[in-house]
C-alpha cells in the first residue's frame, strides 16, 4: 500500500474531522466484504470508539453488506448514543463490571474490545486491575465461541534504547508501574482463554494515536502555542494517526487466531520531541523552551509487521502536525484528556 494524503492542511469542523477519521479504505471495504457475521464492539464511548464504529458501518454499507454494528458503553457523554445511533449503530447501555451485564448482551460472532482504564489509575489501583485484567476474562468466557479482537498498549514493553528501533511482539515485556502491569495481565488473560477455549484472539499493542482533539501531537502543540516548557523526559515516540489504527483494528479480526497474535501497531517511525516541537514553533512562529533533557532509553514501538501486512499508515507525520497546528490555532476543541506520554514511572 503506498502512502496517499488524505488530511487536508486544515480541518475546520469536528464533523469534518469525525468524517475523516471514519472515512472507509478501500482496503476496510474489502474486509467488510469478507468478514462473516455482525460486529460487537464494547466500550463504544471510549476515544477510539465512535469513529471506529462509524467506519465499520461506512465500510459495510459501501461494501453492500447488512452487517449490524453493535456499540455497548455506559454512555456517560452527552448525546454519544444518539450520535452513533443516527450513523445506525445500535447502541447498548451496560456497565460491564455488573453482574449479568454481559450474559444479557447479544450473541455476536465478531467481538472488539475497547474497555481500559488508564488515566486515575494511580490511587484507583483495584479498580484498574478489575477493568484491565479481571473484566478480558469475562468477555473471554461470555465470547468463546467469537473472533476477538482486544487493545493492548505498547506500555506493556520496558523502555528500550533509542536506537534499537522499538520492540517487536516477540521481545520481552517489562510493564513499568500498575496500569501497564494490569494491561499485561489483560493479555495474558486473553491468551489463556484464547487457548483454553480455542477462542481467535487478536491482541494490539497500540502506540500513540493521534488526532486533532488529543494524542501526543496535541499535548505538544498546546505546550508550544502557550510557551511553556515542553519536558524531554521523555524524549521519542510513536505516532500514528487514529484513522490509520481504526482501519487496522477493524481488519486485525481478521488475524485473529489461536494462540492469540499479538501486533504492534503505530507508525514507521521514530520521532524526537525535541525536533517535532520546533516544528510546532515553526507553525506558531514562537520560540520553544524544553524542561530537562533526552534520555538514552524511551518506550518505543517496532510496528514493521503490521505494516508488512496492512501497509504503513496512509497519513503522514508532517501531514499531522501541520493539521494539529491550525487545529490548536483556531482554537478547536480538544477533549481534554493528556496524554502524559512523558511520565517515565508508570503513574496516570
Amino acid at each position: 500500500m503506498v502512502n496517499e494524503t488524505t488530511l487536508p492542511p486544515v480541518v475546520s469542523t469536528e464533523e469534518e474531522l469525525v468524517d475523516l477519521l471514519s472515512e472507509p479504505y478501500p482496503e476496510d471495504v474489502e474486509f467488510a466484504h469478507q468478514l462473516e457475521g455482525d460486529v460487537m464492539v464494547l466500550g463504544a464511548g471510549g476515544k477510539m470508539g465512535p469513529t471506529l464504529i462509524k467506519r465499520i458501518l461506512r465500510a459495510s454499507e459501501e461494501a453492500g453488506t447488512d452487517t449490524k454494528v453493535y456499540a455497548v458503553s455506559r454512555y456517560t457523554e452527552s448525546g454519544l448514543e444518539e450520535k452513533l445511533q443516527s450513523w445506525g449503530a445500535e447502541t447498548i447501555r451496560a456497565d460491564l463490571l455488573e453482574e449479568g451485564a454481559l450474559k444479557s448482551l447479544p450473541d455476536c460472532e465478531n467481538v472488539i474490545y475497547l474497555v481500559g482504564m488508564k488515566f486515575g489509575a494511580t490511587g484507583q489501583e483495584p479498580l484498574t486491575w478489575a477493568i484491565n485484567s479481571y473484566l478480558p476474562g469475562r468477555v473471554a468466557t461470555r465470547y468463546s465461541d467469537s473472533r476477538i479482537t482486544a487493545l493492548s498498549t505498547g506500555n506493556v514493553y520496558p523502555p528500550v534504547p533509542v536506537d534499537s528501533g522499538g520492540c517487536v511482539e516477540t521481545d520481552e515485556t517489562g510493564p513499568v508501574g500498575e496500569y501497564a502491569q494490569s494491561c499485561l495481565g489483560r493479555e495474558r488473560v486473553a491468551q489463556h482463554f484464547a487457548t483454553d477455549r480455542n477462542t481467535p484472539t487478536c491482541l494490539l499493542r497500540l502506540n500513540y494515536a493521534v488526532e486533532l482533539r488529543y494524542g501526543v501531537l496535541v499535548d505538544l502543540a498546546k505546550r508550544v502555542y502557550a510557551q511553556e516548557p515542553v519536558p524531554l523526559e521523555m524524549g521519542y515516540v510513536n505516532v500514528i494517526w487514529q484513522g490509520d489504527a481504526n482501519s487496522i483494528c477493524f481488519r486485525s479480526l481478521g488475524l485473529a487466531d489461536c494462540p492469540a497474535e499479538i501486533l504492534n501497531v503505530t507508525g514507521p517511525n521514530v520521532l524526537s520531541v525535541r525536533d517535532l516541537a520546533e516544528q510546532f514553533a515553526a507553525e506558531f512562529d514562537v520560540d520553544v523552551t524544553f524542561h530537562g533533557e533526552e534520555k538514552e532509553t524511551a518506550l518505543l514501538n517496532d510496528a514493521s509487521r503490521c505494516h508488512a501486512r496492512y501497509g504503513e499508515p496512509k497519513v503522514s507525520v508532517d501531514e499531522l502536525v501541520e493539521a494539529v497546528a491550525s487545529w490548536i490555532k483556531r482554537d478547536g476543541p480538544t477533549l481534554g484528556k493528556p496524554t502524559k506520554f512523558h511520565v517515565r514511572d508508570g503513574e496516570f
